[in-house]
């Protein structure tokens, strides 16, 4: 029995471990199936893997004789593997600001250039060598092919990779270098304070960037120069420092530089601006672009040729407003002519001349080709105009001579304007200026200028004004208006000369002359006319007797109402005739009242008390000897807006409008 139940559980056992040996046979069998594919992908790789792995299959003298190659192409290739760690290293600090040590930055900037050089020489170099041995390699069957192919692939990848050997960090670097630069000038740029008076400011504006900024910026030049952007450092210099200069312009209010001919009517409607214009422009010129030349200089002195700085100064002065100034001027040349405008252009000339130094000095390189063209155009203008008006002057005087005098027998405006006129022509101020425009003006011409030329002309002028005074002189219809006109002239000329440069141009005998036809006309015009007055009152026939008393007294009314006629007449004739001048009108009028009122009075003391007593007195002893004084003393008072038509016109019907303008500026020429 025991043997038996042994047995059985044997058999039960065995049962058992062959179930499960068939339930793990199943289990592989599923995993098998599964992992097929698998061993398919494995087996296509085995051979790339295997040349991975063992990728040099050449017998041990082929790769001794290759050994030497590969070292000598591996070694560069290590040293440029450094380089570019190196310059991994310094990529935190270049990526950091600048403005903490500007110094340290462009130090580590530069040894960034330095590794950058090494590698843009070596790093072909380096390549080729390796393509060289790959080459070698596979002309020897010495590597498996498709190890080789990669090989040619990563090298040709190197070859054609656009990148930047530093991945972009010398661009980021430079970037915060300008942005540097802009900071530095703007925190040190300030507009030039402008005083309220520009008249005789002293000296020149020192540079007003420190020198320790002056270095820092040299320092960032340097290095954008050597990296070839320069040109962006030229374009922020010219924004941040054109934006200061027309910042102080502004201060100045040059609005009425961009006023445009249409905008005004003759040169004395912007004779305020020219005036200003002179002080301004020799303001800016001497003390604002002097200062910004002189920063320019200093800046870019060791950029490159001094050409860089003066381009940067021209760009700056051309946009900031140089240009607005020399494009006014020309708007003067361009009005109409008159002789105000004359003396105009020689306030022009004269501050561009005395500028001249100052323009050659700051503008006289290429880069201010503009500026200088301009200018020069600007002065050929001026004198042109100038002289074109001086030259006409002359004629524009006798074509005057048709005019009518004036009705009062007052001095004619032109009589006033053009002595005046000359004599501003001749002063210390302005002859220089004019001497000089026409030598300028003959030279372009190839004429020579004769010292006597200009007051020759002068001199012509004047005669030509004296013959306008004699003709005017003549065309009068009453003769004692016109002895109080050629009175009145001859008088203006004698005492507004005598002292002045066209006095002393004409002569003392000359002047002498005009003072004694002053008191030739004066006599004249008394006994033509005042002096006719006493006549009437005459004392012939007037015997006082008892008798002769009725016939005395019907003598003296007579007498007395043609007085009075006369008188009347006369004085409400001469009550709208004017002397201008008050020494010469007190002097006339005593005269006058010296040749009527001593008379009037003894003819009325001996006389009057025949009339006196008539019912009708007061139709005869209309005045007493004071009332006539006072009546006479108020003769010749100048009159409130009185003026002389000039209005010339020419033989092609347009007005005059050189000679129009002389009455209307007589009393504007400053």
């Amino acid at each position: 029995m025991e043997g038996g139940r042994g047995g059985v559980e044997r058999l039960v056992a065995a049962r058992r471990t062959l179930r499960a040996s068939l339930e793990k046979s199943r289990a592989l069998g599923a995993a098998l199936t599964r992992a097929g594919p698998r061993l398919d992908e494995i087996r296509q790789r085995l051979p790339s893997l295997e040349a991975a792995v063992r990728p040099i299959r050449a017998d041990r003298g082929a790769l001794a004789a290759v050994g030497g190659h590969i070292d000598r192409a591996v070694g560069p290739a290590a040293a440029v593997l450094k380089v570019f760690d190196a310059v991994h290293g310094l990529e935190r600090s270049l990526l950091a600001d600048p403005r903490a040590d500007l110094f340290g930055y462009l130090s580590v900037l530069k040894r960034l250039e330095e590794a950058l050089r090494f590698l843009s020489e070596n790093c072909g170099l380096a390549v080729q060598w390796l393509d060289d041995i790959v080459e070698y390699l596979d002309d020897h069957s010495l590597a498996d092919p498709r190890f080789i192919e990669a090989l040619k692939a990563s090298l040709d990848s190197l070859k054609l990779s656009p990148s930047a050997l530093d991945g972009g960090l010398l661009v980021a670097a430079l970037d915060k270098l300008e942005s540097q630069f802009r900071r530095l000038l703007a925190d040190h740029t300030v507009p030039l304070l402008m005083p309220s008076d520009i008249v005789g400011v002293p000296a020149i504006a020192p540079s007003p960037i420190p020198v320790s900024v002056i270095n820092k910026l040299r320092a960032i030049l340097e290095r954008t120069t050597a990296n070839d952007r320069l040109d962006r450092c030229i374009s922020i210099y010219v924004d941040v420092r054109g934006s200061n200069v027309r910042a102080s312009l502004r201060a100045l209010e040059l609005e009425y530089l961009e006023i445009t001919p249409a905008e005004f009517n003759g040169v004395q409607s912007i004779e305020g601006y020219i005036q200003k214009w002179c002080r301004h422009l020799e303001f800016v010129i001497k003390h604002l672009f002097e200062a910004e030349f002189k920063v320019c200089i200093e800046v870019f002195e060791r950029a490159g040729p001094r050409d860089v700085a003066l381009s940067c100064f021209a760009e700056i002065a051309a946009h900031a407003g140089m240009l607005a100034f020399l494009r006014f001027g020309k708007t003067v040349t361009e009005t109409r002519k008159d002789p105000i405008k004359l003396l105009k252009l020689l306030d022009i000339f004269a501050t561009l001349n005395g500028l001249r130094l100052d323009f050659n000095r700051i503008f006289g390189g290429k880069a201010c080709g503009e500026i200088q063209n301009q200018t020069r155009d600007l002065i050929k203008r001026v004198i042109d105009g100038a002289c074109e008006i001086f030259w006409e002057l002359l004629h524009q005087v006798e074509l005057q001579r048709q005019m009518p005098p004036p009705s009062d027998g007052a001095v004619p405006k032109l009589v006033t304007f053009v002595t005046d006129y000359c004599n501003k022509l001749l002063s210390d101020e302005r002859l220089p200026v004019l001497t000089q425009v026409l030598i300028i003006n003959r030279s372009w011409k190839q004429e020579k200028f004769q010292e006597r030329l200009l007051t020759d002309a002068i001199l012509d002028i004047f005669k030509a004004l004296e013959a306008n005074f004699e003709t005017w002189s003549k065309s009068y219809e009453d003769i004692p208006l016109s002895y109080l006109f050629a009175m009145n002239t001859h008088w203006h000329f004698y005492k507004n000369l005598k002292g002045t440069k066209l006095g002393e141009l004409l002569g003392e005998a000359k002047l002498k002359e005009h003072e004694q036809f002053k008191d030739y006309h004066a006599t004249y015009f008394l006994r033509e006319s005042w002096g006719k007055l006493p006549a009437l009152l005459s004392r012939e026939g007037l015997i006082l007797f008892s008798g002769g008393r009725s016939k005395a007294r019907d003598l003296v009314k007579q007498r007395l109402k043609a007085f009075n006629k006369s008188f009347d007449e006369m004085y409400q004739k001469q009550s709208t005739w004017v002397i201008s001048d008050k020494e010469l009108r007190v002097k006339l009028c005593h005269s006058i009242v010296q040749t009527i009122v001593p008379s009037y009075r003894s003819y009325m003391q001996n006389y009057g008390p025949l009339v006196e007593q008539d019912a009708s007195a007061s139709k005869y002893a209309k005045y007493t000897a004071q009332s006539l004084e006072n009546m006479l003393d108020s003769l010749f008072l100048q009159k409130p807006g009185r003026t002389m038509s000039l209005n010339v016109r020419h033989s092609n019907g347009k007005l005059n409008s050189v000679m129009t303008s002389m009455s209307r500026s007589a009393s504007t020429v400053s």
